[in-house]
């Protein structure tokens, strides 16, 4: 069996409509699409980068994978869930001095039966560097290296079987997700320019970067260029320059917590969050033509917000509040 039994890693999509008045007078049309999954670390784009991962792990009868992510790390917890579904072993090399077992990410990591290994920060940003991953290579023989955050050929060869182009009222003019690693915006943008060749018409793709990284731009045109992609139109957005990744300024926050009870869809504002209130930002200053339609990619995340509580980023009102709800 290559892939997880069905009761666990089968998706399941809605697509919300998301209605406001500062929509309407900007006469844009707003739609999110969630993927949720039984096992929720899996859900938003996490089972969708780690699924053709783990089917070459089976077919090559690999012992198991091995990849790198922040003490807080979505992606660490979606390969420890994905690695327990599938029972392979799956070892993390952590961004930290010490594996904080309180930590609720690495907590759940534990718990699925993950090794953590924490590096420090310098040794960390070398784990792009050819020297360094062929001493873990080395290391973990027979393992599959896995990107950070899942990014690579395969990451976004899952991504791209999504399709954000058709939404419940017609076809989106613009497509827009957050974007860290790259390898989520690169897969929409390669099943958005797959339905291009088939005539359904996408304006561009928009990566709203939660990282204020600038390579960002650089690294998803490599996975292009791997993926073998004649893209559409496509651009990377810096959401919030200011603030650093995962600081989590007060005014997102509050978007976050005003945006759940609307809406009733679970936010936070890490990745969804920052990406939505900087969209918003957009729409408000007559970014898109009157009469757009945007299609939105809610990645999912939510287990971020039990990190962002234990570090008293969030108050125990606001934690309850975003996690009141399954939804996204």
């Amino acid at each position: 069996m290559l892939l997880p039994p069905l009761d666990i890693a089968a998706p399941s999509a809605s697509w919300h409509q998301i209605v406001e008045p500062r929509l309407s007078e900007a006469r844009v049309d707003l739609w999110l699409y969630c993927q949720t999954m039984v096992e929720p670390m899996l859900s938003g784009n996490k089972w969708m980068k780690l699924q053709y991962h783990i089917k070459l792990i089976q077919q090559q009868q690999y012992r198991g994978l091995v990849t790198f992510g922040g003490p807080f790390s979505n992606h660490l917890a979606a390969c420890a869930a994905a690695a327990k579904c599938n029972k392979i072993n799956a070892t993390a090399y952590v961004r930290t001095d010490k594996i904080d077992l309180q930590n609720p990410t690495l907590a759940y990591c534990h718990a699925r039966g993950m090794e953590l290994v924490a590096i420090n920060r310098q040794t960390y940003r070398q784990r792009q560097q050819p020297a360094f991953l062929e001493l873990i290579t080395k290391r973990h023989p027979n393992y599959l290296l896995v990107p950070e955050g899942g990014s690579s050929a395969l990451g976004v060869q899952g991504i791209a079987d999504l399709n954000l182009t058709d939404t419940p009222a017609g076809q989106a003019d613009v497509i827009a997700t957050a974007s860290a690693s790259g390898g989520t915006v690169a897969g929409l943008i390669r099943a958005a320019s797959r339905a291009c060749e088939a005539e359904h018409v996408v304006k561009e793709v928009i990566g709203l970067a939660v990282v204020n990284d600038t390579a960002l731009t650089d690294k998803v045109a490599t996975l292009l260029k791997a993926a073998a992609v004649k893209p559409l139109p496509w651009r990377i957005i810096a959401t919030a320059t200011e603030h650093r990744y995962a600081k989590c300024p007060q005014q997102h926050i509050d978007f976050c917590c005003q945006f759940t009870k609307q809406h009733g869809i679970a936010i936070e504002p890490v990745y969804t969050g920052r990406a939505l209130y900087k969209l918003f930002q957009m729409i408000g200053e007559g970014e898109f033509t009157p009469g757009s339609r945007i299609s939105f990619f809610h990645t999912g995340g939510l287990q971020g917000l039990a990190g962002l509580r234990y570090r008293n980023l969030i108050t125990p009102q606001q934690f309850r509040l975003l996690s009141s709800t399954g939804v996204g």
